[in-house]
């Protein structure tokens, strides 16, 4: 078109055509030069380049308003936009043309407006985009290029906050991915319609992806949150978020004792405690346990003193006087009372027939008469030393020579060798015959080993005397004893006495009366085990760890939440039970083995792993961190993937907190379903169980549940329950509608994350409340799924008879531990002591070759604590002691026979026990 032509003509063109550009175009050119149809350029100005005042700028359409873009430029004889490559016509330009008043030059400004359907022509192609062209008599220049963009906002988040339920102090991360939109939105939170503005609060964080944090959960933190994003087209709300901080209450200090009801005799005082600190709020839990006690008082009463009887008279004295005495003691005086009133001595003339002559020579007769005196009681004196010498040299040698106190005195009376000289394994599991099993299962003569014993043995029928202790608060003997083992079984009445007296006293105020969890026993220097049944908790007092001379009652208690509470800070979590033995003052030469189970993924990478000890004030404190052991310590760990083995030199109420490093840590969780052993109502009820997975916890969801008449419907599944912050949600599908329906309002249930990570409640459980449409109908086929938000999960496919009990409760998922929870001497070793002994000594001597005790460790798989066994002084027993810990019910004591000949250390008949020794 000669129209668009028209800028790039210049007046040199020839004059025909130069003519019909200026018609077109509104110009004239005179003598060659190009004047503007309002105005002429001035001649000082002609070779200036025009320079752009404004130039277009990126634009955004808003629903269906057109946009203006503008240029502006002097010095300019025309200007034109260019958009997406095309002229835009002239009839589209708005122009105005002014004269700048300080340079005199003319500025010419031109304007045009962009349409939504312009826009859209070309969407989604290319973007679209305009600049103008400015000429002036010397040359055109060019402005930016303009972007005109179409503005929109979308309705629906990408994602949304979710609302939880948050401890005191915890940190909050609440997500939020605003609407795609166009410029891209703007996200402000609030709470409760204000908004939040984090330079003014620290206590939050709005994150470069949008997210919000909240540092530090306060009570006034609770509320609803709202996730606000907004650009120039609109404004969009998330649904609201619902965050609830609860406190947990705690108790307060207990009050000082009340004065005591009675003022004479048996009355009651009492002291009390609040859970204020802190108070319960926001559904967190309340304090667990009494916030009165009440104790048993005598007040004594006040006791006015009494005369005892008069004394006879004295014979009459040197001075013609007699006299007689009595005492205030019938009663003394106490509490107040009055003393006696009146003499306690009386004298009276003698008469003059009874009173004494003075002869000559009297002082002379006294002091014959004292030599004679002293001269008796030195004699007699003698005579009871060596009465009392003769009689203790007796009963020493009588202790001495009486071998039964070592071979019988310790052990349980049932377990007696099959035959002489060989050793009777234990009946529930015993090993395998192999071509090497004579060496090491030959019964030992222990009574070789009564000539070197010195010190007091109480006797098994003999319990009046203390016990041979002399450090830390030592137990009372058992009176008569009636408490001794037998067939290594504790007598429950006896188990409940020493129980009931154990914690009466000041250091064990905190262990349960609870027999079936609690063993004991009486032990010396030849060791035992104490074994709490079904709970994978078990106390190896390995040989010469007590020493010689002394006997030891001890004790070995697994603690419940309802005893003992262990408090756990942060991120902290309870990995293992709560494990008590003692008594914790005793002394002993060598580190007894505690076993326990965890429940955590026994990665060290992923965990802080600690081991804590309460001391004697009732507090705790970290004595061992796990994969940092020192030698030097009293304390040891072996870490197996469901169990630790303790070694320590200490007794003590034990347990394993863990701190997760990252994510990635991850404690297991049993999962156990329960529901009604019988059912004759429309409702329906399964219970979910959520607990850490150790055996101990297990045991008593299972006595719970027996008394509550439950019945196991699924195997136990184990879920890595993950350190994420996610609640774990449970629900119910897949159910047949036409005979069942769930009676609960929502979808899944959920236990919050804190309340299974901390540990501080034992197990967890939900209910499903279904109901069924018709009494006739028994059959039950449905999905239950268990998850942890944003994580893995667990499904349980159920399919049974709500009708017939066909699973008794305790069927092969709690096997009953019949052995003996204590045993003492030889039957708690499947190692014969004699036997024992010699392989030490022939191990633990240094070997250029290697077949010492390292090679056992090696090849027993121990070697990872070559550096632990290297500080003892005997490293062959310490490897012993480990592997009769672990191997207790499932060793076979032919393997650990097959090892050491392996190691080549039978020459010289070391192992090799003749019928003579034996």
């Amino acid at each position: 078109m000669p129209l668009l032509l028209g800028p790039f003509v210049r007046c040199r063109l020839s004059a025909t055509l130069l003519a019909l550009w200026l018609v077109l175009s509104g110009f004239t050119c005179t003598g060659g030069s190009e004047h503007a149809a309002t105005a002429t350029l001035p001649a000082a100005f002609s070779d200036l380049l025009p320079h752009f005042l404004v130039e277009p700028e990126d634009e955004y359409i808003v629903k269906n308003k057109p946009v203006t873009l503008t240029c502006r430029s002097t010095p300019a004889t025309q200007i034109y936009f260019k958009c997406n490559g095309e002229w835009v016509h002239q009839d589209d330009h708005l122009i105005e043309r002014t004269v700048d008043p300080a340079t005199a030059l003319p500025v010419m400004q031109v304007t045009i407006e962009i349409t939504r359907q312009q826009v859209e022509k070309i969407f989604g192609l290319d973007e679209y985009w305009c600049q103008c062209v400015a000429w002036s008599t010397t040359g055109t220049q060019k402005s930016q290029k303009a972007y005109i963009r179409i503005a929109y906002l979308r309705k629906n988040f990408e994602e949304e906050p979710q609302g939880k339920e948050v401890a005191l102090d915890q940190e909050v991360l609440l997500r939020c991915h605003p609407p795609e939109g166009v410029p891209q939105a703007e996200v402000e939170w609030q709470r409760n319609e204000d908004v939040i503005d984090p330079a003014s609060d620290p206590n939050f964080v709005i994150t470069p992806d949008h997210n919000l944090v909240i540092k530090k959960a306060r009570l006034a933190d609770t509320g609803n949150y709202t996730c606000v994003a907004k650009n120039i087209v609109a404004r969009r709300k998330s649904t609201s978020a619902a965050i609830l901080v609860y406190v947990n209450g705690g108790w307060s200090t207990w009050t000082t004792w009340s004065s005591c009801s009675a003022v004479c005799g048996r009355g009651w005082q009492k002291r009390s405690r609040s859970c204020t600190n802190p108070t319960p709020l926001n559904g967190g839990t309340s304090c667990e346990g009494q916030n009165v006690q009440k104790s048993a008082c005598v007040a004594t009463c006040p006791v006015d003193g009494g005369w005892s009887e008069w004394s006879k008279w004295s014979a009459c004295g040197a001075d013609c006087s007699m006299w007689r005495s009595r005492e205030c003691t019938q009663p003394s005086p106490g509490t107040g009372g009055k003393d006696c009133q009146g003499l306690d001595l009386q004298s009276l003339n003698c008469t003059s027939e009874q009173c004494p002559q003075t002869v000559s020579g009297a002082e002379d007769v006294a002091l014959y008469v004292g030599m004679v005196a002293v001269a008796l009681c030195l004699t007699l004196l003698l005579i009871v030393v060596v009465l009392v010498y003769r009689r203790k040299k007796e009963g020493l040698d009588a202790d001495v020579a009486d071998s039964s106190i070592l071979t019988t005195g310790f052990q349980p009376m049932g377990i007696k060798p099959s035959k002489p000289g060989v050793w009777a394994p234990r009946s529930r599991r015993p090993p395998p015959h192999s071509k090497n099993s004579h060496l090491l299962t030959i019964q030992p003569d222990l009574t070789t080993t009564t000539t070197s014993y010195q010190g007091t043995l109480r006797s098994r029928h003999d319990a009046t005397g203390k016990f041979s202790m002399t450090n830390g608060p030592l137990l009372d003997p058992l009176p008569n004893g009636s408490h001794t083992l037998h067939n290594g079984k504790l007598n429950s009445d006896a188990a409940a006495e020493f129980v009931s007296r154990l914690s009466t006293q000041s250091y064990f105020k905190t262990l349960p009366r609870d027999v079936a969890n609690t063993s004991y026993g009486t032990f010396n220097f030849l060791g035992g085990r104490l074994t709490i049944p079904n709970t994978g908790i078990s106390l190896l007092i390995p040989p010469e760890a007590i020493p010689r001379g002394k006997i030891y009652e001890i004790y070995l208690t697994v603690q419940r939440k309802e005893d003992l509470r262990l408090p756990v800070a942060g991120c902290q979590t309870l990995l293992s039970p709560i494990v008590s033995c003692g008594p914790p003052g005793v002394v002993l030469s060598r580190p007894v083995i505690l076993s326990m189970d965890h429940c955590f993924d026994a990665c060290l990478d992923n965990w802080a792993v600690r081991l804590k000890k309460q001391n004697y004030e009732g507090a705790w404190e970290d004595v061992l961190l796990m994969g940092e052991e020192l030698v030097s310590d009293p304390y040891y760990c072996q870490l197996e993937a469901e169990t630790c083995r303790l070694f320590s030199e200490q007794l003590g109420t034990f347990a394993l907190v863990g701190e997760s490093l990252h994510m990635g840590a991850a404690k297991r969780l049993r999962l156990v379903l329960f529901s009604d052993a019988y059912c004759s109502t429309l409702e329906y009820n399964i219970r979910v169980y959520c607990m850490d997975d150790t055996q101990d916890v297990f045991k008593e969801v299972m006595q719970m549940e027996r008394q509550l008449g439950g019945r196991l419907i699924d195997e136990p599944h184990v879920l890595l329950f993950k350190d994420s912050y996610h609640n774990l949600r449970l629900s119910i599908h897949d159910m047949p509608q036409a005979h069942w329906r769930s009676k609960l309002l929502a979808g899944y249930q959920e236990i919050p994350f804190y309340h299974i990570w901390n540990g501080s409640q034992r197990y967890l459980h939900c209910t499903f409340t279904l109901e069924r449409l018709s009494l006739s109908t028994c059959e039950l086929t449905c999905q239950l799924c268990v998850w942890q938000v944003e994580g893995e999960g667990q499904s349980f496919s159920l399919d049974f008879n709500i009708a017939k009990d066909t699973r008794a409760l305790d069927s092969e998922f709690l096997l009953m531990d019949s052995n003996a929870t204590a045993l003492a001497g030889p039957s708690a070793f499947q190692i014969p002591y004699l036997i024992r002994q010699k392989i030490c000594s022939s191990l633990d001597a240094p070997c250029p070759n290697g077949a010492d005790w390292r090679m056992l460790a090696q090849r027993l798989k121990l070697e990872r604590h070559m550096s632990f066994f290297a500080s003892k002084a005997s490293p062959t027993s310490v490897i012993l002691d480990l592997w009769e810990a672990q191997h207790f019910h499932s060793g076979n004591i032919n393997q650990l026979a097959t090892v050491m000949a392996d190691i080549g250390k039978q020459e010289a008949m070391i192992f090799l026990v003749s019928d003579g020794e034996c």
